[in-house]
């Protein structure tokens, strides 16, 4: 089995290229989604991030509220990024060690159902959360600035400012994408269309093959 890492920058369009890589035959799961059971009412993460961050977070049903947890971990000044760090280190710390845990479990099972399977995880933080020796393989997904605020502020109905003020609070929580490219075994540019997006898609599928192969 090849254990591969798909990671990038916020709203670079990691979900897109997981999607196709996916239809391609790759298993996937997404760290998010891991992350969103994991905070569910009465599991320990749950318990300990609204220890931390307190009630407000929580809507009516008790559950985590995404967005508020945001504002919390980073910080309600949009125009300070530089605050941002301690907090979201925090919450970092309470969520990524069962995460990595989760992740490593399905991995397993990803083996013993399919010994020649290519198992893909997902996650913005593979390489800020030190996890990146877990993989054999680390594939980043790039976009320019504009697009990438552009495509936020679709995602979250924001106005282009706004948007270009979240995404540079976000971003200044995460390694400079340079740095992470030069981490990578495999880049993929997702700035231009769809079909240059799966081109290149296509041609790191044929590269994740032969490496299982190899």
């Amino acid at each position: 089995m090849l254990k591969v890492g798909l990671t990038g920058g916020i709203a670079s369009g990691k979900s897109v290229v997981g999607d196709m890589l996916v239809a391609l035959g790759a298993r996937l799961v997404q760290a998010d989604r891991i992350a969103h059971e994991l905070m569910r009412p009465g599991q320990p993460v749950y318990n300990e991030v609204v220890r931390h961050f307190g009630g407000g977070i929580l809507n009516p049903d008790l559950s985590v509220n995404r967005a508020r947890l945001a504002e919390a971990a980073f910080g309600s000044d949009k125009s300070a990024p530089s605050q941002a760090p301690s907090r979201i280190q925090d919450l970092n710390r309470i969520v990524h060690p069962a995460v990595i845990r989760s992740q490593e479990e399905w991995m397993k099972e990803m083996g013993r159902q399919d010994p020649h399977a290519v198992a893909i995880v997902e996650a913005a933080l593979i390489i800020e959360a030190g996890a990146a020796e877990r993989f054999d393989r680390l594939i980043v997904v790039t976009c320019s600035d504009e697009q990438r605020i552009a495509r936020f502020a679709a995602r979250q109905k924001l106005d282009l400012e706004a948007a270009r003020k979240e995404v540079a609070r976000r971003m200044a929580v995460q390694l400079p994408e340079a740095e992470k490219i030069k981490a990578a075994d495999y880049v993929i540019d997702n700035s231009g269309s769809l079909e240059h997006t799966r081109e290149q898609v296509q041609q790191v599928w044929a590269k994740l093959r032969s490496d299982l192969q190899a």
